[in-house]
């Protein structure tokens, strides 16, 4: 399912936010964001509408299954790729900055192919540097 990147964003950074602090209100998500609260309060019903959140009386956030779904990969794919960029000699804010922006735009084809390299170099036996080949 293909959704905006801002909403992605947006589920993203709730899950982000269940994990640090378990309970996640939209102010939560504005303060992360650094977002105006109307903002983010159109952009919450947008998702509720759509049903990728829920809002209990108290106006606590949580992720329905397909919300879940499309925050989880797109974390995934964050993670990895700022790991990636780091790894490459990155420094880890333009490698989280970049990774943010790559998340939303690269094929899964690509994010596959980066994911199976990751993997093989965390496999890949490590060789001793001092230890010299005669």
């Amino acid at each position: 399912m293909k959704i905006q990147e801002s909403a992605e964003n947006y589920l993203e950074t709730i899950l982000v936010l269940q994990q640090r602090f378990h309970s996640v209100r939209s102010i939560d998500v504005a303060n992360e964001l650094s977002f105006s609260k109307p903002s983010v309060s159109v952009a919450m019903k947008n998702l509720r509408q759509n049903g990728y959140v829920n809002m209990d009386g108290a106006g606590y956030l949580t992720l329905t299954e397909k919300g879940m779904e499309i925050a989880q990969a797109v974390y995934e794919k964050h993670r990895l790729l700022s790991a990636w960029l780091c790894a490459l000699g990155v420094d880890q804010k333009t490698a989280s900055e970049d990774a943010c922006r790559i998340e939303h735009v690269i094929s899964a084809e690509s994010f596959a192919a980066i994911r199976r390299h990751v993997q093989q170099m965390e496999t890949a036996p490590q060789e001793d540097p001092s230890h010299e080949n005669h």
